[in-house]
């Protein structure tokens, strides 16, 4: 991994660089953004800016220096990773990585999602924070009993899964939960949005379990195919044709 803060420069990924005072640490109080690189290329990277500035507002932590970050990102990237940028209340951090090595198996084979039910969403809906814990607390509670990933619920309604936003296909509509449910307005999903057109929408968890087939989309994963529900097989089972043309449209536009 390479690491370069606004602070202390380029810096040792094996090093530590938060400062133990920092609300990031202390209680998870830091915007942050992910997303791809190609080829050098960071992928929509002015949408993910203006969704940290979002998120900087929101927990009202210190505004962001575009230039700043800029600078901080040409140093790092080279070829194909993953960027992370984050804003903390006394560092903007940016690190780039190699790409987790399973990503292309599971898209040939697909996901399998448990359902949690997560209740209302907080204050904090469609923020992009460090504070995932809930979510990886029930990605690992999923994985347990042998799924692969969790779509949480409120009262029923489909909201996301733990870092992907949830579509799926009847028929030849496309939909995906609105935002107005609490969701995160992903990067990804918006872009896709303007690809293809689907319905956003407030929809229980029993269409998701009905439909044709499934997915999830988010920077890192791209399209990434859904085959089973709580243990019953969405669709026939296997990745369907709406992920895979998704996919070969965002791999193009990627390289364009």
């Amino acid at each position: 991994m390479k690491v370069a803060t606004a602070r202390l420069g380029v810096v040792d990924g094996t090093e530590p660089v938060f400062r133990a005072d920092d609300e990031a640490l202390l209680r998870g109080s830091a915007a942050f953004e992910t997303l791809r690189v190609y080829a050098g290329r960071p992928f929509l990277l002015p949408e993910h800016v203006t969704r940290l500035r979002n998120s900087i507002a929101a927990l009202a932590l210190p505004p962001l220096d575009e230039q700043e970050l800029a600078g901080l990102v040409a140093q790092l990237i080279d070829g194909d990773g993953v960027l992370r940028l984050f804003r903390t209340s006394h560092d903007l951090v940016v690190t780039f990585d190699t790409l987790p090595g399973k990503l292309e198996d599971e898209r040939a084979h697909g996901l399998a999602l448990r359902s949690v039910e997560l209740g209302a969403p907080t204050i904090l809906a469609g923020v992009k924070a460090t504070s995932y814990a809930d979510a990886f607390a029930a990605r690992r509670d999923a994985e347990r009993v042998g799924a692969d990933d969790v779509v949480f619920l409120a009262g029923g309604v489909v909201l996301e899964a733990a870092t992907a936003n949830v579509w799926w296909r009847t028929g030849d509509r496309l939909f995906t939960p609105a935002l107005d449910a609490g969701v995160l307005p992903g990067v990804t999903r918006q872009f896709l949005l303007g690809v293809e057109p689907a319905e956003e929408t407030i929809a229980d968890v029993a269409e998701l379990a009905g439909a044709d087939e499934a997915f999830l989309t988010s920077s890192i994963r791209e399209v990434m195919p859904v085959i089973a529900l709580d243990g019953a097989a969405i669709g026939d089972g296997r990745p369907g044709p709406a992920a895979a043309r998704l996919q070969a449209v965002l791999r193009l536009r990627s390289a364009a």
